[in-house]
């Protein structure tokens, strides 16, 4: 029943093994979400602005946003009274072959109408009636929401 005098080792021998360093086989996620991250940020910001170029200063309401699933045709009436689709101009006698040229769902097509808050209200009146008068149905119209809602 003697003890041993010496120093516990721990099972090694009293020699530490020298491993060499094995590559890490794992992959550093953080540079792939910081990017992810950084193009969010940037999206979210470009989004907004990312809409038709024709520029109009649209009447305030304080209706919600509809959601839309597919991109809507939109025509747009400045204030001198000139139409756009999209973002080219077009006389109001073309508005309608115009828009069975570009429309991909028929006479079922979404389309959506801007007018600048200072145009003539018969001229906004006048493209709408010629839309309407072609067979389309779903048309609505476009306005900025009000600061104070």
């Amino acid at each position: 029943m003697g003890m041993s005098g010496g120093l516990s080792t721990g099972g090694r021998g009293g020699r530490r093994s020298r491993s060499k360093r094995q590559p890490m086989s794992e992959i550093n996620m953080t540079p792939m979400v910081d990017v992810m991250l950084v193009l969010l940020i940037i999206f979210m910001v470009s989004a907004p602005l990312m809409t038709v170029g024709v520029p109009l200063d649209l009447p305030k309401t304080q209706a919600k946003a509809l959601n839309a699933d597919t991109q809507p045709i939109t025509i747009s009436v400045q204030a001198d009274g000139k139409v756009y689709i999209q973002e080219s101009e077009v006389q109001p006698d073309a508005i309608v072959e115009q828009l069975r040229a570009i429309s991909q769902t028929g006479y079922e097509e979404r389309i959506f109408v801007r007018a600048d808050q200072s145009a003539d209200y018969g001229t906004v009146m006048r493209v709408m009636a010629r839309i309407s008068a072609a067979g389309y149905t779903n048309i609505g119209l476009v306005t900025a929401q009000d600061a104070q809602s």
